[in-house]
This record gives C-alpha cells, structure tokens and sequence, in this order.
C-alpha cells in the first residue's frame, strides 16, 4: 500500500488552484489562458471540456505559475460536485490552463503508471468512500491536496494497468461515440425544423421559382408558394402553445413515509432534468412505490412528452422523457395532442428562450401555467406536422435507443470497475465480455 502522491511521481505531480483573491471573476478575459472550473468537468465523457473562462497571460505568469496544468493531467473537484473526474484532452488547443480553486490537478509519471488507470482509481468506489470518509464538513464540503496525495493506493503492475485501463477505456470510447452518434442527429432533426417552420426554406424556393431543396416532390407539394400579408406563408397561422400541447404537472408523495419511496416506478425532479445532458431522460435519481403514487399528486408522465424545469436555477432546462415517469412539481410536461410527439419537441425547444426571459419570480425565473397560457406558436397548414414527424422519427427513436446502449454500457463499466480494480475479476474474463458487447 502507498500514497497516491508516491504512485504517480511526487507530491508536486498534484497541485491545487490559487488560494483568496489571487483569482476572481474580476480577472476573467475574453482570451489568454483557460481555467478549468466545475462547468468544464466531464463535459464529453472524460474530458475536460465546453466554454472557458480566461486569464490573460501577464495574469498566469504574474500570479498563477504554480496553479497551471497541462494537456494529459487529470483533474478531480476539489468542492462542489464532488467525485468528478476528467482527463485534459491532448488535442484541445491550448499549451497549459489554470486550475481554479475547485479543482486540483495530476500531472502523472507514465514511467511509473498508466494515465488511464489513474483515471480509472479515481472514478472507483474505493477512492470514493475514501474521499467521502476524509470530506471537510467545515463549510462547503470539501476535500483538500492533502487528502488526495494521502488516499491509499495498492496499484497492480504496470502491464495490468494498462490491460485494465484499456477494457475499461473501451466501453467509454462506445459511450461516447454514441453520445457523438446521437449529438449529430438530435442537431440534424432540430435543423430540418428551423428550415420549414422557422426560415421558411421551402416557401422561399418555391416563391422564387425554385423546387425545394432536400425532400420529396410530395412534401414540397405541401408547403405554399407565397406569404400572406402578416408575413406567414399563405394558410398558416398563430395558435396558442397549449391547442398544440397538453400541460401536465406533478407532485411529491410525502418523504416522511418509506413506504412511498425506493419503489419501482422512475419519479422525476428539477435535478433530474437539468442534469439530464441528453434528449431524452431514461434514468432518475429517485424511484417511488405504487403506494406513492396513489396517494399523493404525482402522475405518470407519458414517455415522449417534453418537460421542462419550471422553477429554480435551472428554469427553462428540458428534455424528452425516454420512458413513462412520474414527476415532481418542478417541472411541467408538455404531451403532443395530435400524437405528434417529435414536432411538439422541436416546437417547443424553439421556443423556450422566449418563454424562460417572460418568466419572473422574487428570486428565480419561474415559469407558471399564465406563462405558457399566453406563448403563441405558428402552426403551419394541414399535413406538414405530420411529414415533419414522419422525416424525424427515425432519427429521435435511434437517439434514444443509443441512449438506452449507453446506460447499459456505462452499467458494465461501473460493475466491473471495483472488479478489476480489486483484483476479484480476472482481466481476461473481462475483456471477453466487453469484446462482445464492443
């Protein structure tokens, strides 16, 4: 048994971000250098990713030398999301980034022990009772360096660290390829929405003499040639939201009786769905019981409906329910009333900017049932809905099947981690049941 910080080259292999006000938000830039903060964990799988914030670079050389970390480096949360982890991508365009002061980072000695399998001792149980054991309640809970180049480690050869590394490695390569796979098609399905029913596409070109682009000539033949007088093309028209959609809420049973709770029946919260990160929502953090919901005023939510975060932080997040799931009194879902449930989802994704900046409340945006009374939408005339759902169902049903994939790799991978990590599975065993899958 040893030290983290010995395992992979020294305690200087593990530094934390800058200490008070050597930096603040008022040090930000629009360019320089990147500071990887919570919002940029576990952004694309395993790596560190989406918008950073900058620090120009007088500010990182004056101030910053010994709180920078560099391309291959793991990071892990030091406060607030605890247990993240996430690896600095090789090819993500910058020589070195800031660590801020809720991260640390780990520069490893591949002489001594595989990256990946660092990564992958960081993401397993066994660290995480170790860092939930060691957690600093003062305050915002948190771990410090110390803690994290004290945690015990009993490291297999190298060899084995890299065989295990790599059968762990490729379950998270299929998960994230897919996550790409259905990125491309959920993109793909909300810009054939935006060419019909937003830009007018099709109407142009006809208007201008032109066939449409990129469709039968029996959708063409749907949409008209010209626009009225307000601007629509001819014979559509504004409707309210709610003669699209059906408004359903939900409820709470009481968490005071355990007989309501840890049931089989998927319940989802404002947590749920803002973290959701995907078009649909097939998992929650929480289940309730049938009891539960019988006796409280929670509801099944119909699989496919749109729902959206209704009050909070996250006023606005939505997301597509993969499966039938009860739901808490956060959110609102939105049921297509013509079983049109993919054009009722783009509809509404395309409005709900709008709808989030007309929200209020004393402390947070809310969105109430007048809010989305009084959203008007444009209904195009009879038939396009209805080739539009046609066109995209393919591509959301093969989005949630892949998001149903990955939620069975990711499953694989979290079983045999703790195996492989302890020694109870044997490597070889492993890598024929991910070679099957994989």
């Amino acid at each position: 048994m040893t030290d983290l910080s010995d395992a992979v080259g020294g305690k200087q292999r593990i530094v934390g971000g800058p200490f008070g006000s050597k930096l603040t938000t008022r040090d930000y830039t629009d360019e320089g250098v990147p500071v990887i903060r919570g919002s940029n964990m576990e952004v694309n799988g395993r790596w560190i990713g989406g918008d950073f914030a900058f620090v120009s670079d007088q500010k990182a050389e004056k101030d910053l030398k010994s709180n920078v970390a560099y391309p291959g480096d793991i990071m892990v949360t030091q406060r607030g999301t605890l247990g993240q982890v996430s690896i600095i991508p090789e090819d993500g365009g910058f020589p070195f980034y800031v660590v801020s002061q809720s991260q640390m980072a780990i520069s490893v000695d591949t002489e001594l022990v595989n990256r990946d399998f660092v990564y992958y001792f960081l993401r397993s149980p066994a660290f995480a009772d170790y860092s939930h054991a060691q957690t600093i309640q003062t305050g915002v809970p948190h771990i410090n360096l110390g803690i994290l180049r004290d945690a015990p480690t009993s490291f297999p050869k190298k060899e084995v660290q890299r065989e295990i590394a790599t059968i762990l490695g490729a379950l998270d390569d299929k998960i994230e390829l897919n996550r790409k796979t259905a990125a491309t098609l959920e993109e793909m399905a909300r810009a054939l929405y935006r060419s019909w029913f937003v830009d007018f596409d099709a109407v142009n070109a006809k208007a201008a003499g032109r066939a449409p682009a990129h469709m039968t000539s029996q959708t063409a033949a749907l949409f008209p040639d010209s626009f009225g007088d307000d601007g629509l093309p001819e014979g559509w028209r504004v409707q309210p939201l709610l003669e699209v959609v059906e408004l359903l809420s939900g409820g709470t049973p009481k968490t005071s009786v355990p007989e309501f709770w840890n049931g089989d029946i998927l319940w989802a919260s404002a947590k749920d769905v803002s973290q959701c990160g995907n078009a649909f929502l097939i998992t929650t953090e929480r289940k309730i019981t049938a009891e539960g919901l019988k006796k409280s005023s929670t509801k099944i939510i119909p699989k496919l409906s749109t729902v959206v975060v209704a009050r909070g932080a996250t006023t606005g997040r939505a997301c597509m329910f993969g499966d039938d799931i009860a739901m808490n009194q956060t959110c609102y879902a939105l049921r297509s009333r013509n079983d049109r449930p993919f054009f009722a989802n783009c509809l509404f994704m395309t409005e709900v900017l709008g709808i989030t900046l007309a929200a209020h409340g004393s402390v947070f945006d809310t969105i109430t049932t007048k809010t989305l009374q009084a959203v008007s939408v444009v209904s195009p005339c009879e038939g396009l809905s209805e080739a539009f759902e046609r066109e995209v169902s393919p591509m959301f049903n093969r989005i949630l099947d892949l998001t149903r994939e990955n939620q069975t790799l990711a499953t694989l991978r979290d079983t045999l981690l703790p195996r492989l990590m302890s020694g109870e599975l044997r490597v070889g065993e492993a890598k024929e049941r991910v070679e099957e899958i994989v």
